[in-house]
């Protein structure tokens, strides 16, 4: 994944004939007010040549099974009107139960994150790379 900026969803304002459920909390994070979840939305890029996916229709499960453990959040949103097949950006949205899980996942906005592959007593792994 590579230029990992974060999203402003429009669901996120109030609007004259929409009551909105979230409540900015800090840049970026949301707090859900009707299931006490906090939100934030990220886009980003895939990358081929780490064996992502190439394009938004079909986002690779790795690294972002990994994001999702490392940070102990889940997708609340896949924003499938954005993550179409003529379109190489992705739109995500994360929650979690917990203000700092969400804080710590903005850290990766800017950064490059990808899947590394090594081999341990005659295994292959895979680890979680964010630079």
């Amino acid at each position: 994944m590579k230029n990992i900026k974060p999203f402003e969803a429009k669901k996120y304002k109030k609007t004259l004939f929409r009551k909105c459920p979230y409540k900015n909390v800090q840049e970026g994070i949301y707090e859900n007010i009707d299931n006490n979840r906090y939100v934030t939305s990220l886009s980003f890029e895939q990358e081929s040549e780490f064996d992502e996916g190439e394009d938004a229709s079909e986002i690779s499960q790795y690294p972002m099974e990994d994001i999702l453990d490392k940070f102990c959040c889940h997708v609340s949103d896949f924003y499938t009107d954005l993550n179409v097949a003529a379109s190489k950006v992705c739109y995500y949205e994360f929650a979690s139960d917990n203000l700092e899980n969400i804080i710590n996942l903005r850290s990766i906005i800017g950064k490059h994150v990808y899947e590394k592959e090594f081999e341990k007593d005659g295994q292959v792994y895979s680890q979680l790379v964010i630079e």
